[in-house]
C-alpha cells in the first residue's frame, strides 16, 4: 500500500479555505466543502440532444470534485448515450459513473443548473441554465429571455457552458459574488473580443467541419486531462482518427482527482501517461507515451506531431516550448493562489517574444505557511516545518478553471483549421469575464499543416434523424 504525504492528499480546492483563512483547521475546511451541494436538471427534450448530454456530463464530472456534499441529477436519463465518451450505454449510466446521484425531484433549497432549453420558472435563490449554439457557450438566469442566435453547435460550446455554470455555482456557495446566478455570462470561442453580445453569431463563424488528426500533449494533470476531455467530445469517427503523443513524468496521487477531470481513485499510483493513454484508447484515439522530462534538452522528431497543447505548471518547462521543434504551441497557465486561482493566461507560440523572455524568472507565490490551519497541523504533529512549507507551496486549483482554459486552447487549433485568426495572448478571470484582454497573434501560420480529418456528426439511428446534426465533408 502506497504512503502519501499531506501535500499529495490535500484537496486542491479545499486548500483555498485554508489559505484564505475561511477555515481555521483542515477538518473545518473539509466540513465546509461537504456542505456544498449542486443539482443539475435536464428535461426529456434536452436529454435526447448530444450537446445537452455533453453539457450535463461535463457539469457532473466537474461539480462532483467541487461540491463534496453531493451532485444530484434530476431528469429523464434512461436514453442512449449520444456523446462519444467511453461512459457506457445510457445517459443515466454515464451520470452514475461520473459520480452523480440521480433523483426524481429537485431537492428544496439547493442551487440548480438546468441544461439547455429556454426560459423557465425559477425554483430557488440560485437557478441558472446553460446555453450553447455555434461556437458560443454561456449561462443565464433561468428566467432570462435572452436566446442565443441559432447555428450548428460545436461540442466545446456545451463544455464551456457547463464549466461556467459550475464556477458560478461555486461563487454562489462561497458567497464571494453577490450577483452570482443573476447575470448573463458567456464567450464566443470564435471571437473572444466580442464582449457586449457574445450570444450573437459572428458573420464569419463557421460550422465545425475539420478536426486535428495529430497532437502532442505536454503535461497530463489538471490542464492536460481537460484537453483530453475536450478532444473526446469532438466528433471524430471510429477509426483512430486522432493520433496523440502524451508526455508526463508524474504519478496520479489522491490530490490529482480534485482538479483533474479524468482521474479517479482506481488510478492511484499509475503513471499519468499510461492512465490517460488507456482512457484515450477507449475513446478510440491512438496514443504514444513519452515519460521524459520536458526541458530545453528535449527535441521533437520531424515525423512526430508538430502542434503541441501545453499544460505545464512551471516556468522551467515553459521556457523551452519554442526551442524543441514544434511549429505551433498553445499553452495555458492558471493562477495558483487563493486570490487568483480563477485566472488564466493562454499563449500561442512562436510569438513576438520568445518563451525565455516570457518566463525569464522563476515563479514566485505568496507564502501562506503562517496561516492558522498550517500552524495547527504543526502543533498536532501532522507536519514538520519542511512538510508545512511543501504543503503551503502547493497550488490551489479548481477543475472548472482548467475546463474553461481547455475550451480556449483547443478552440485556437480549431480556428486555425477553419481559416480563422488565432490569439497570441488571452487573459481572463472567471470572477468577471467582461474584463478579459485578447491580443491577436501576429503570425499567420499559413504554411502549417498539422494534419486534419473531417468532423463526423452522425445521425442516431434510434432517434428521429432530423433531431441530430449531420455533416459530411470531403477532405
Amino acid at each position: 500500500m502506497s504512503f502519501y504525504t499531506p501535500s499529495e492528499t490535500l484537496h486542491r480546492l479545499v486548500k483555498e479555505a485554508l489559505d484564505s483563512g475561511a477555515a481555521a483547521t483542515l477538518k473545518e475546511a473539509e466540513v465546509l466543502f461537504h456542505q456544498y451541494e449542486l443539482v443539475f436538471h435536464i428535461d426529456s427534450a434536452q436529454a435526447d440532444d448530444v450537446f445537452s448530454q455533453a453539457a450535463l456530463l461535463t457539469g457532473v464530472a466537474l461539480a462532483r470534485r467541487v461540491f463534496l456534499g453531493g451532485v444530484t441529477v434530476v431528469g429523464f436519463l434512461e436514453v442512449p448515450l449520444l456523446v462519444p465518451l467511453p461512459l457506457g450505454e445510457t445517459l443515466g449510466g454515464a451520470v452514475s459513473l461520473l459520480g452523480g446521484i440521480t433523483a426524481e425531484e429537485i431537492p428544496l433549497g439547493r442551487p440548480v443548473v438546468s441544461i439547455g432549453g429556454g426560459p423557465q420558472q425559477c425554483t430557488g435563490a440560485f437557478h441558472i441554465r446553460t446555453a450553447y449554439s455555434g461556437w458560443r457557450g454561456g449561462i443565464l438566469p433561468i428566467d432570462d429571455p435572452t436566446q442565443l442566435a441559432s447555428s450548428p453547435t460545436m461540442p466545446l460550446a456545451a463544455m464551456l457552458s457547463a464549466a461556467l455554470a459550475v464556477n458560478e455555482a461555486f461563487l454562489y456557495a462561497r458567497r464571494e459574488t453577490p450577483i452570482a446566478g443573476r447575470r448573463v455570462i458567456g464567450l464566443s470561442l470564435w471571437n473572444l473580443e466580442n464582449k457586449s453580445s457574445w450570444w450573437e453569431e459572428a458573420p464569419n463563424e463557421p460550422a465545425l467541419s475539420i478536426l486535428p488528426s495529430r497532437l502532442w500533449l505536454i503535461g497530463l494533470g489538471h490542464l492536460g486531462q481537460a484537453y483530453l476531455w475536450a478532444l473526446g467530445l469532438l466528433p471524430y469517427g471510429e477509426s483512430a482518427e486522432l493520433e496523440l503523443v502524451l508526455q508526463d513524468v508524474d504519478e496520479i496521487t489522491p490530490s490529482t482527482e480534485s482538479t483533474s477531470i479524468l482521474s479517479d481513485s482506481t488510478m492511484l499510483g499509475q503513471k499519468k501517461t499510461r492512465a490517460m493513454a488507456a482512457w484515450a484508447e477507449r475513446r478510440g484515439f491512438s496514443t504514444k507515451i513519452c515519460e521524459r522530462l520536458f526541458d530545453e534538452f528535449f527535441e521533437r522528431h520531424e515525423t512526430e506531431p508538430c502542434v503541441a497543447l501545453c499544460g505545464l505548471d512551471n516556468a522551467l518547462g515553459r521556457r523551452a516550448l519554442d526551442k524543441v521543434g514544434f511549429e505551433l504551441i498553445v499553452e495555458a497557465g492558471l493562477g495558483r493562489g487563493y486570490r487568483d486561482f480563477r485566472t488564466m493566461r493562454i499563449h500561442t507560440l512562436p510569438a513576438r517574444r520568445t518563451a525565455s523572455e516570457m518566463w525569464g524568472e522563476m515563479d514566485t507565490h505568496e507564502d501562506v505557511s503562517n496561516r492558522s490551519a498550517y500552524a495547527r497541523l504543526r502543533e498536532d504533529g501532522v507536519l514538520d516545518k519542511c512538510g508545512t512549507t511543501l504543503l503551503a507551496g502547493k497550488a490551489v486549483g479548481a477543475p472548472f478553471v482548467g475546463a474553461v482554459a481547455a475550451c480556449l486552447v483547443v478552440a485556437q487549433v480549431l480556428r486555425l483549421l477553419h481559416g480563422g485568426k488565432i490569439d497570441q495572448v488571452i487573459d481572463l478571470d472567471l470572477q468577471d469575464l467582461m474584463f478579459r484582454s485578447v491580443v491577436p497573434q501576429s503570425r499567420t501560420f499559413d504554411t502549417l499543416n498539422p494534419g486534419f480529418v473531417a468532423a463526423r456528426f452522425e445521425p442516431c439511428t434510434d432517434h428521429d434523424p432530423a433531431s441530430q446534426p449531420f455533416l459530411e465533408v470531403a477532405v
